[in-house]
C-alpha cells in the first residue's frame, strides 16, 4: 500500500478483522489507495501489522472501525510507534456520512456505503476498482469520516455527497 507522497504523513482506515478494507489518505483530504486484505488467522495479522504500517509511509493518523483482539494488535502497534488513533464503531460513522433512510437496515447501509465510496475514488482521482469489496468500501468511509475528524477536510465534498 504505497503511498504516492511519501513526505507528507496519511491517515490510515481500517475496517477491522481478519479480513480487512484498508483507506489510506493523503492531508488534503483524498483517497491515495485502498484494498481488502485477507490476513487469515490472529498470528499471521499480528506479523503483518508492523509491516501494513512500515508499507503506508509516513502516517499521522490511525482510524480503526471495530474492537477486540484485532483491534488490540493495531492499537499495541500504533502505539509502539506513538501514532494516534481514532476508533469509531460504524454506527457513528455512517450517522455522520450517511442519510438516514440509507441505513434503515444493513443491506441497505453497506449498498449506500458502496456508492458513496466509488464517488469518493472518482473525486479523489484514486485507480477505479475492478470489484470493491465491502470491507475495502467501508474503509474508504471510515477514512473519509477520519479525515473529517481531524480537520483535514471541512466538510464532504459536494461532489461526493450529491445523489
Amino acid at each position: 500500500m504505497e503511498s504516492s507522497e511519501p513526505s507528507l504523513p496519511g491517515l490510515l482506515a481500517v475496517d477491522l478483522g481478519l479480513r480487512s478494507g484498508l483507506a489510506l489518505y493523503g492531508p488534503d483530504g483524498r483517497l491515495r489507495t485502498y484494498r481488502s486484505q485477507n490476513f487469515g488467522s490472529q498470528s499471521r495479522l499480528k506479523r503483518a501489522v508492523p509491516s501494513v504500517l512500515a508499507g503506508t509511509g509516513e502516517l499521522a493518523w490511525l482510524v480503526l472501525e471495530g474492537g477486540g483482539p484485532v483491534a488490540d494488535v493495531w492499537e499495541r502497534e500504533a502505539s509502539r510507534r506513538a501514532l494516534p488513533v481514532l476508533r469509531v464503531s460504524a454506527e457513528d460513522w455512517r450517522e455522520r456520512l450517511l442519510y438516514a433512510r440509507e441505513q434503515r437496515s444493513g443491506g441497505q447501509a453497506k449498498d449506500a456505503a458502496d456508492g458513496l465510496a466509488r464517488r469518493v475514488i472518482a473525486w479523489s482521482g484514486a485507480p477505479r476498482p475492478t470489484s470493491l469489496r465491502h470491507d475495502a468500501a467501508e474503509a474508504i468511509l471510515l477514512g473519509l469520516w477520519g479525515v473529517l475528524e481531524v480537520g483535514w477536510l471541512a466538510q464532504v465534498p459536494p461532489e461526493v455527497r450529491a445523489r
